[in-house]
């Protein structure tokens, strides 16, 4: 029979992987299973994005697509934040320097 674990243990969890502690370390320390941190990890990320978790297979595929997506989306803009600013920066030093 899987255990029961309260909202507050499943979030210290989640905190504990935030603060930079690998889901190996996460699982050992608490004595929970990898498979039961991941889905907290999932569900979680699901959460942050304003999406309910599915509840059968086809939906929770469908929805880790969707993440993989968001989080590409998410990269790309901030390499092109990155990229604005690094070319307006060079834009402004080129501007500043007149020939004599």
């Amino acid at each position: 029979m899987p255990k029961i674990y309260s909202e507050e243990f499943k979030a210290s969890a989640l905190e504990l992987l935030d603060s930079g502690m690998t889901q190996k370390q996460v699982c050992e320390d608490l004595g929970i299973s990898k498979s039961a941190l991941q889905m907290w990890v999932s569900k979680d990320r699901a959460h942050h994005h304003g999406v309910e978790p599915a509840e059968d297979a086809a939906g929770r595929a469908d929805q880790s697509k969707m993440l993989k997506r968001i989080r590409e989306l998410e990269q790309e803009n901030e390499i092109l934040r990155r990229a604005t600013a690094y070319l307006s920066q060079a834009n402004l030093k080129v501007g500043q320097a007149r020939p004599k």
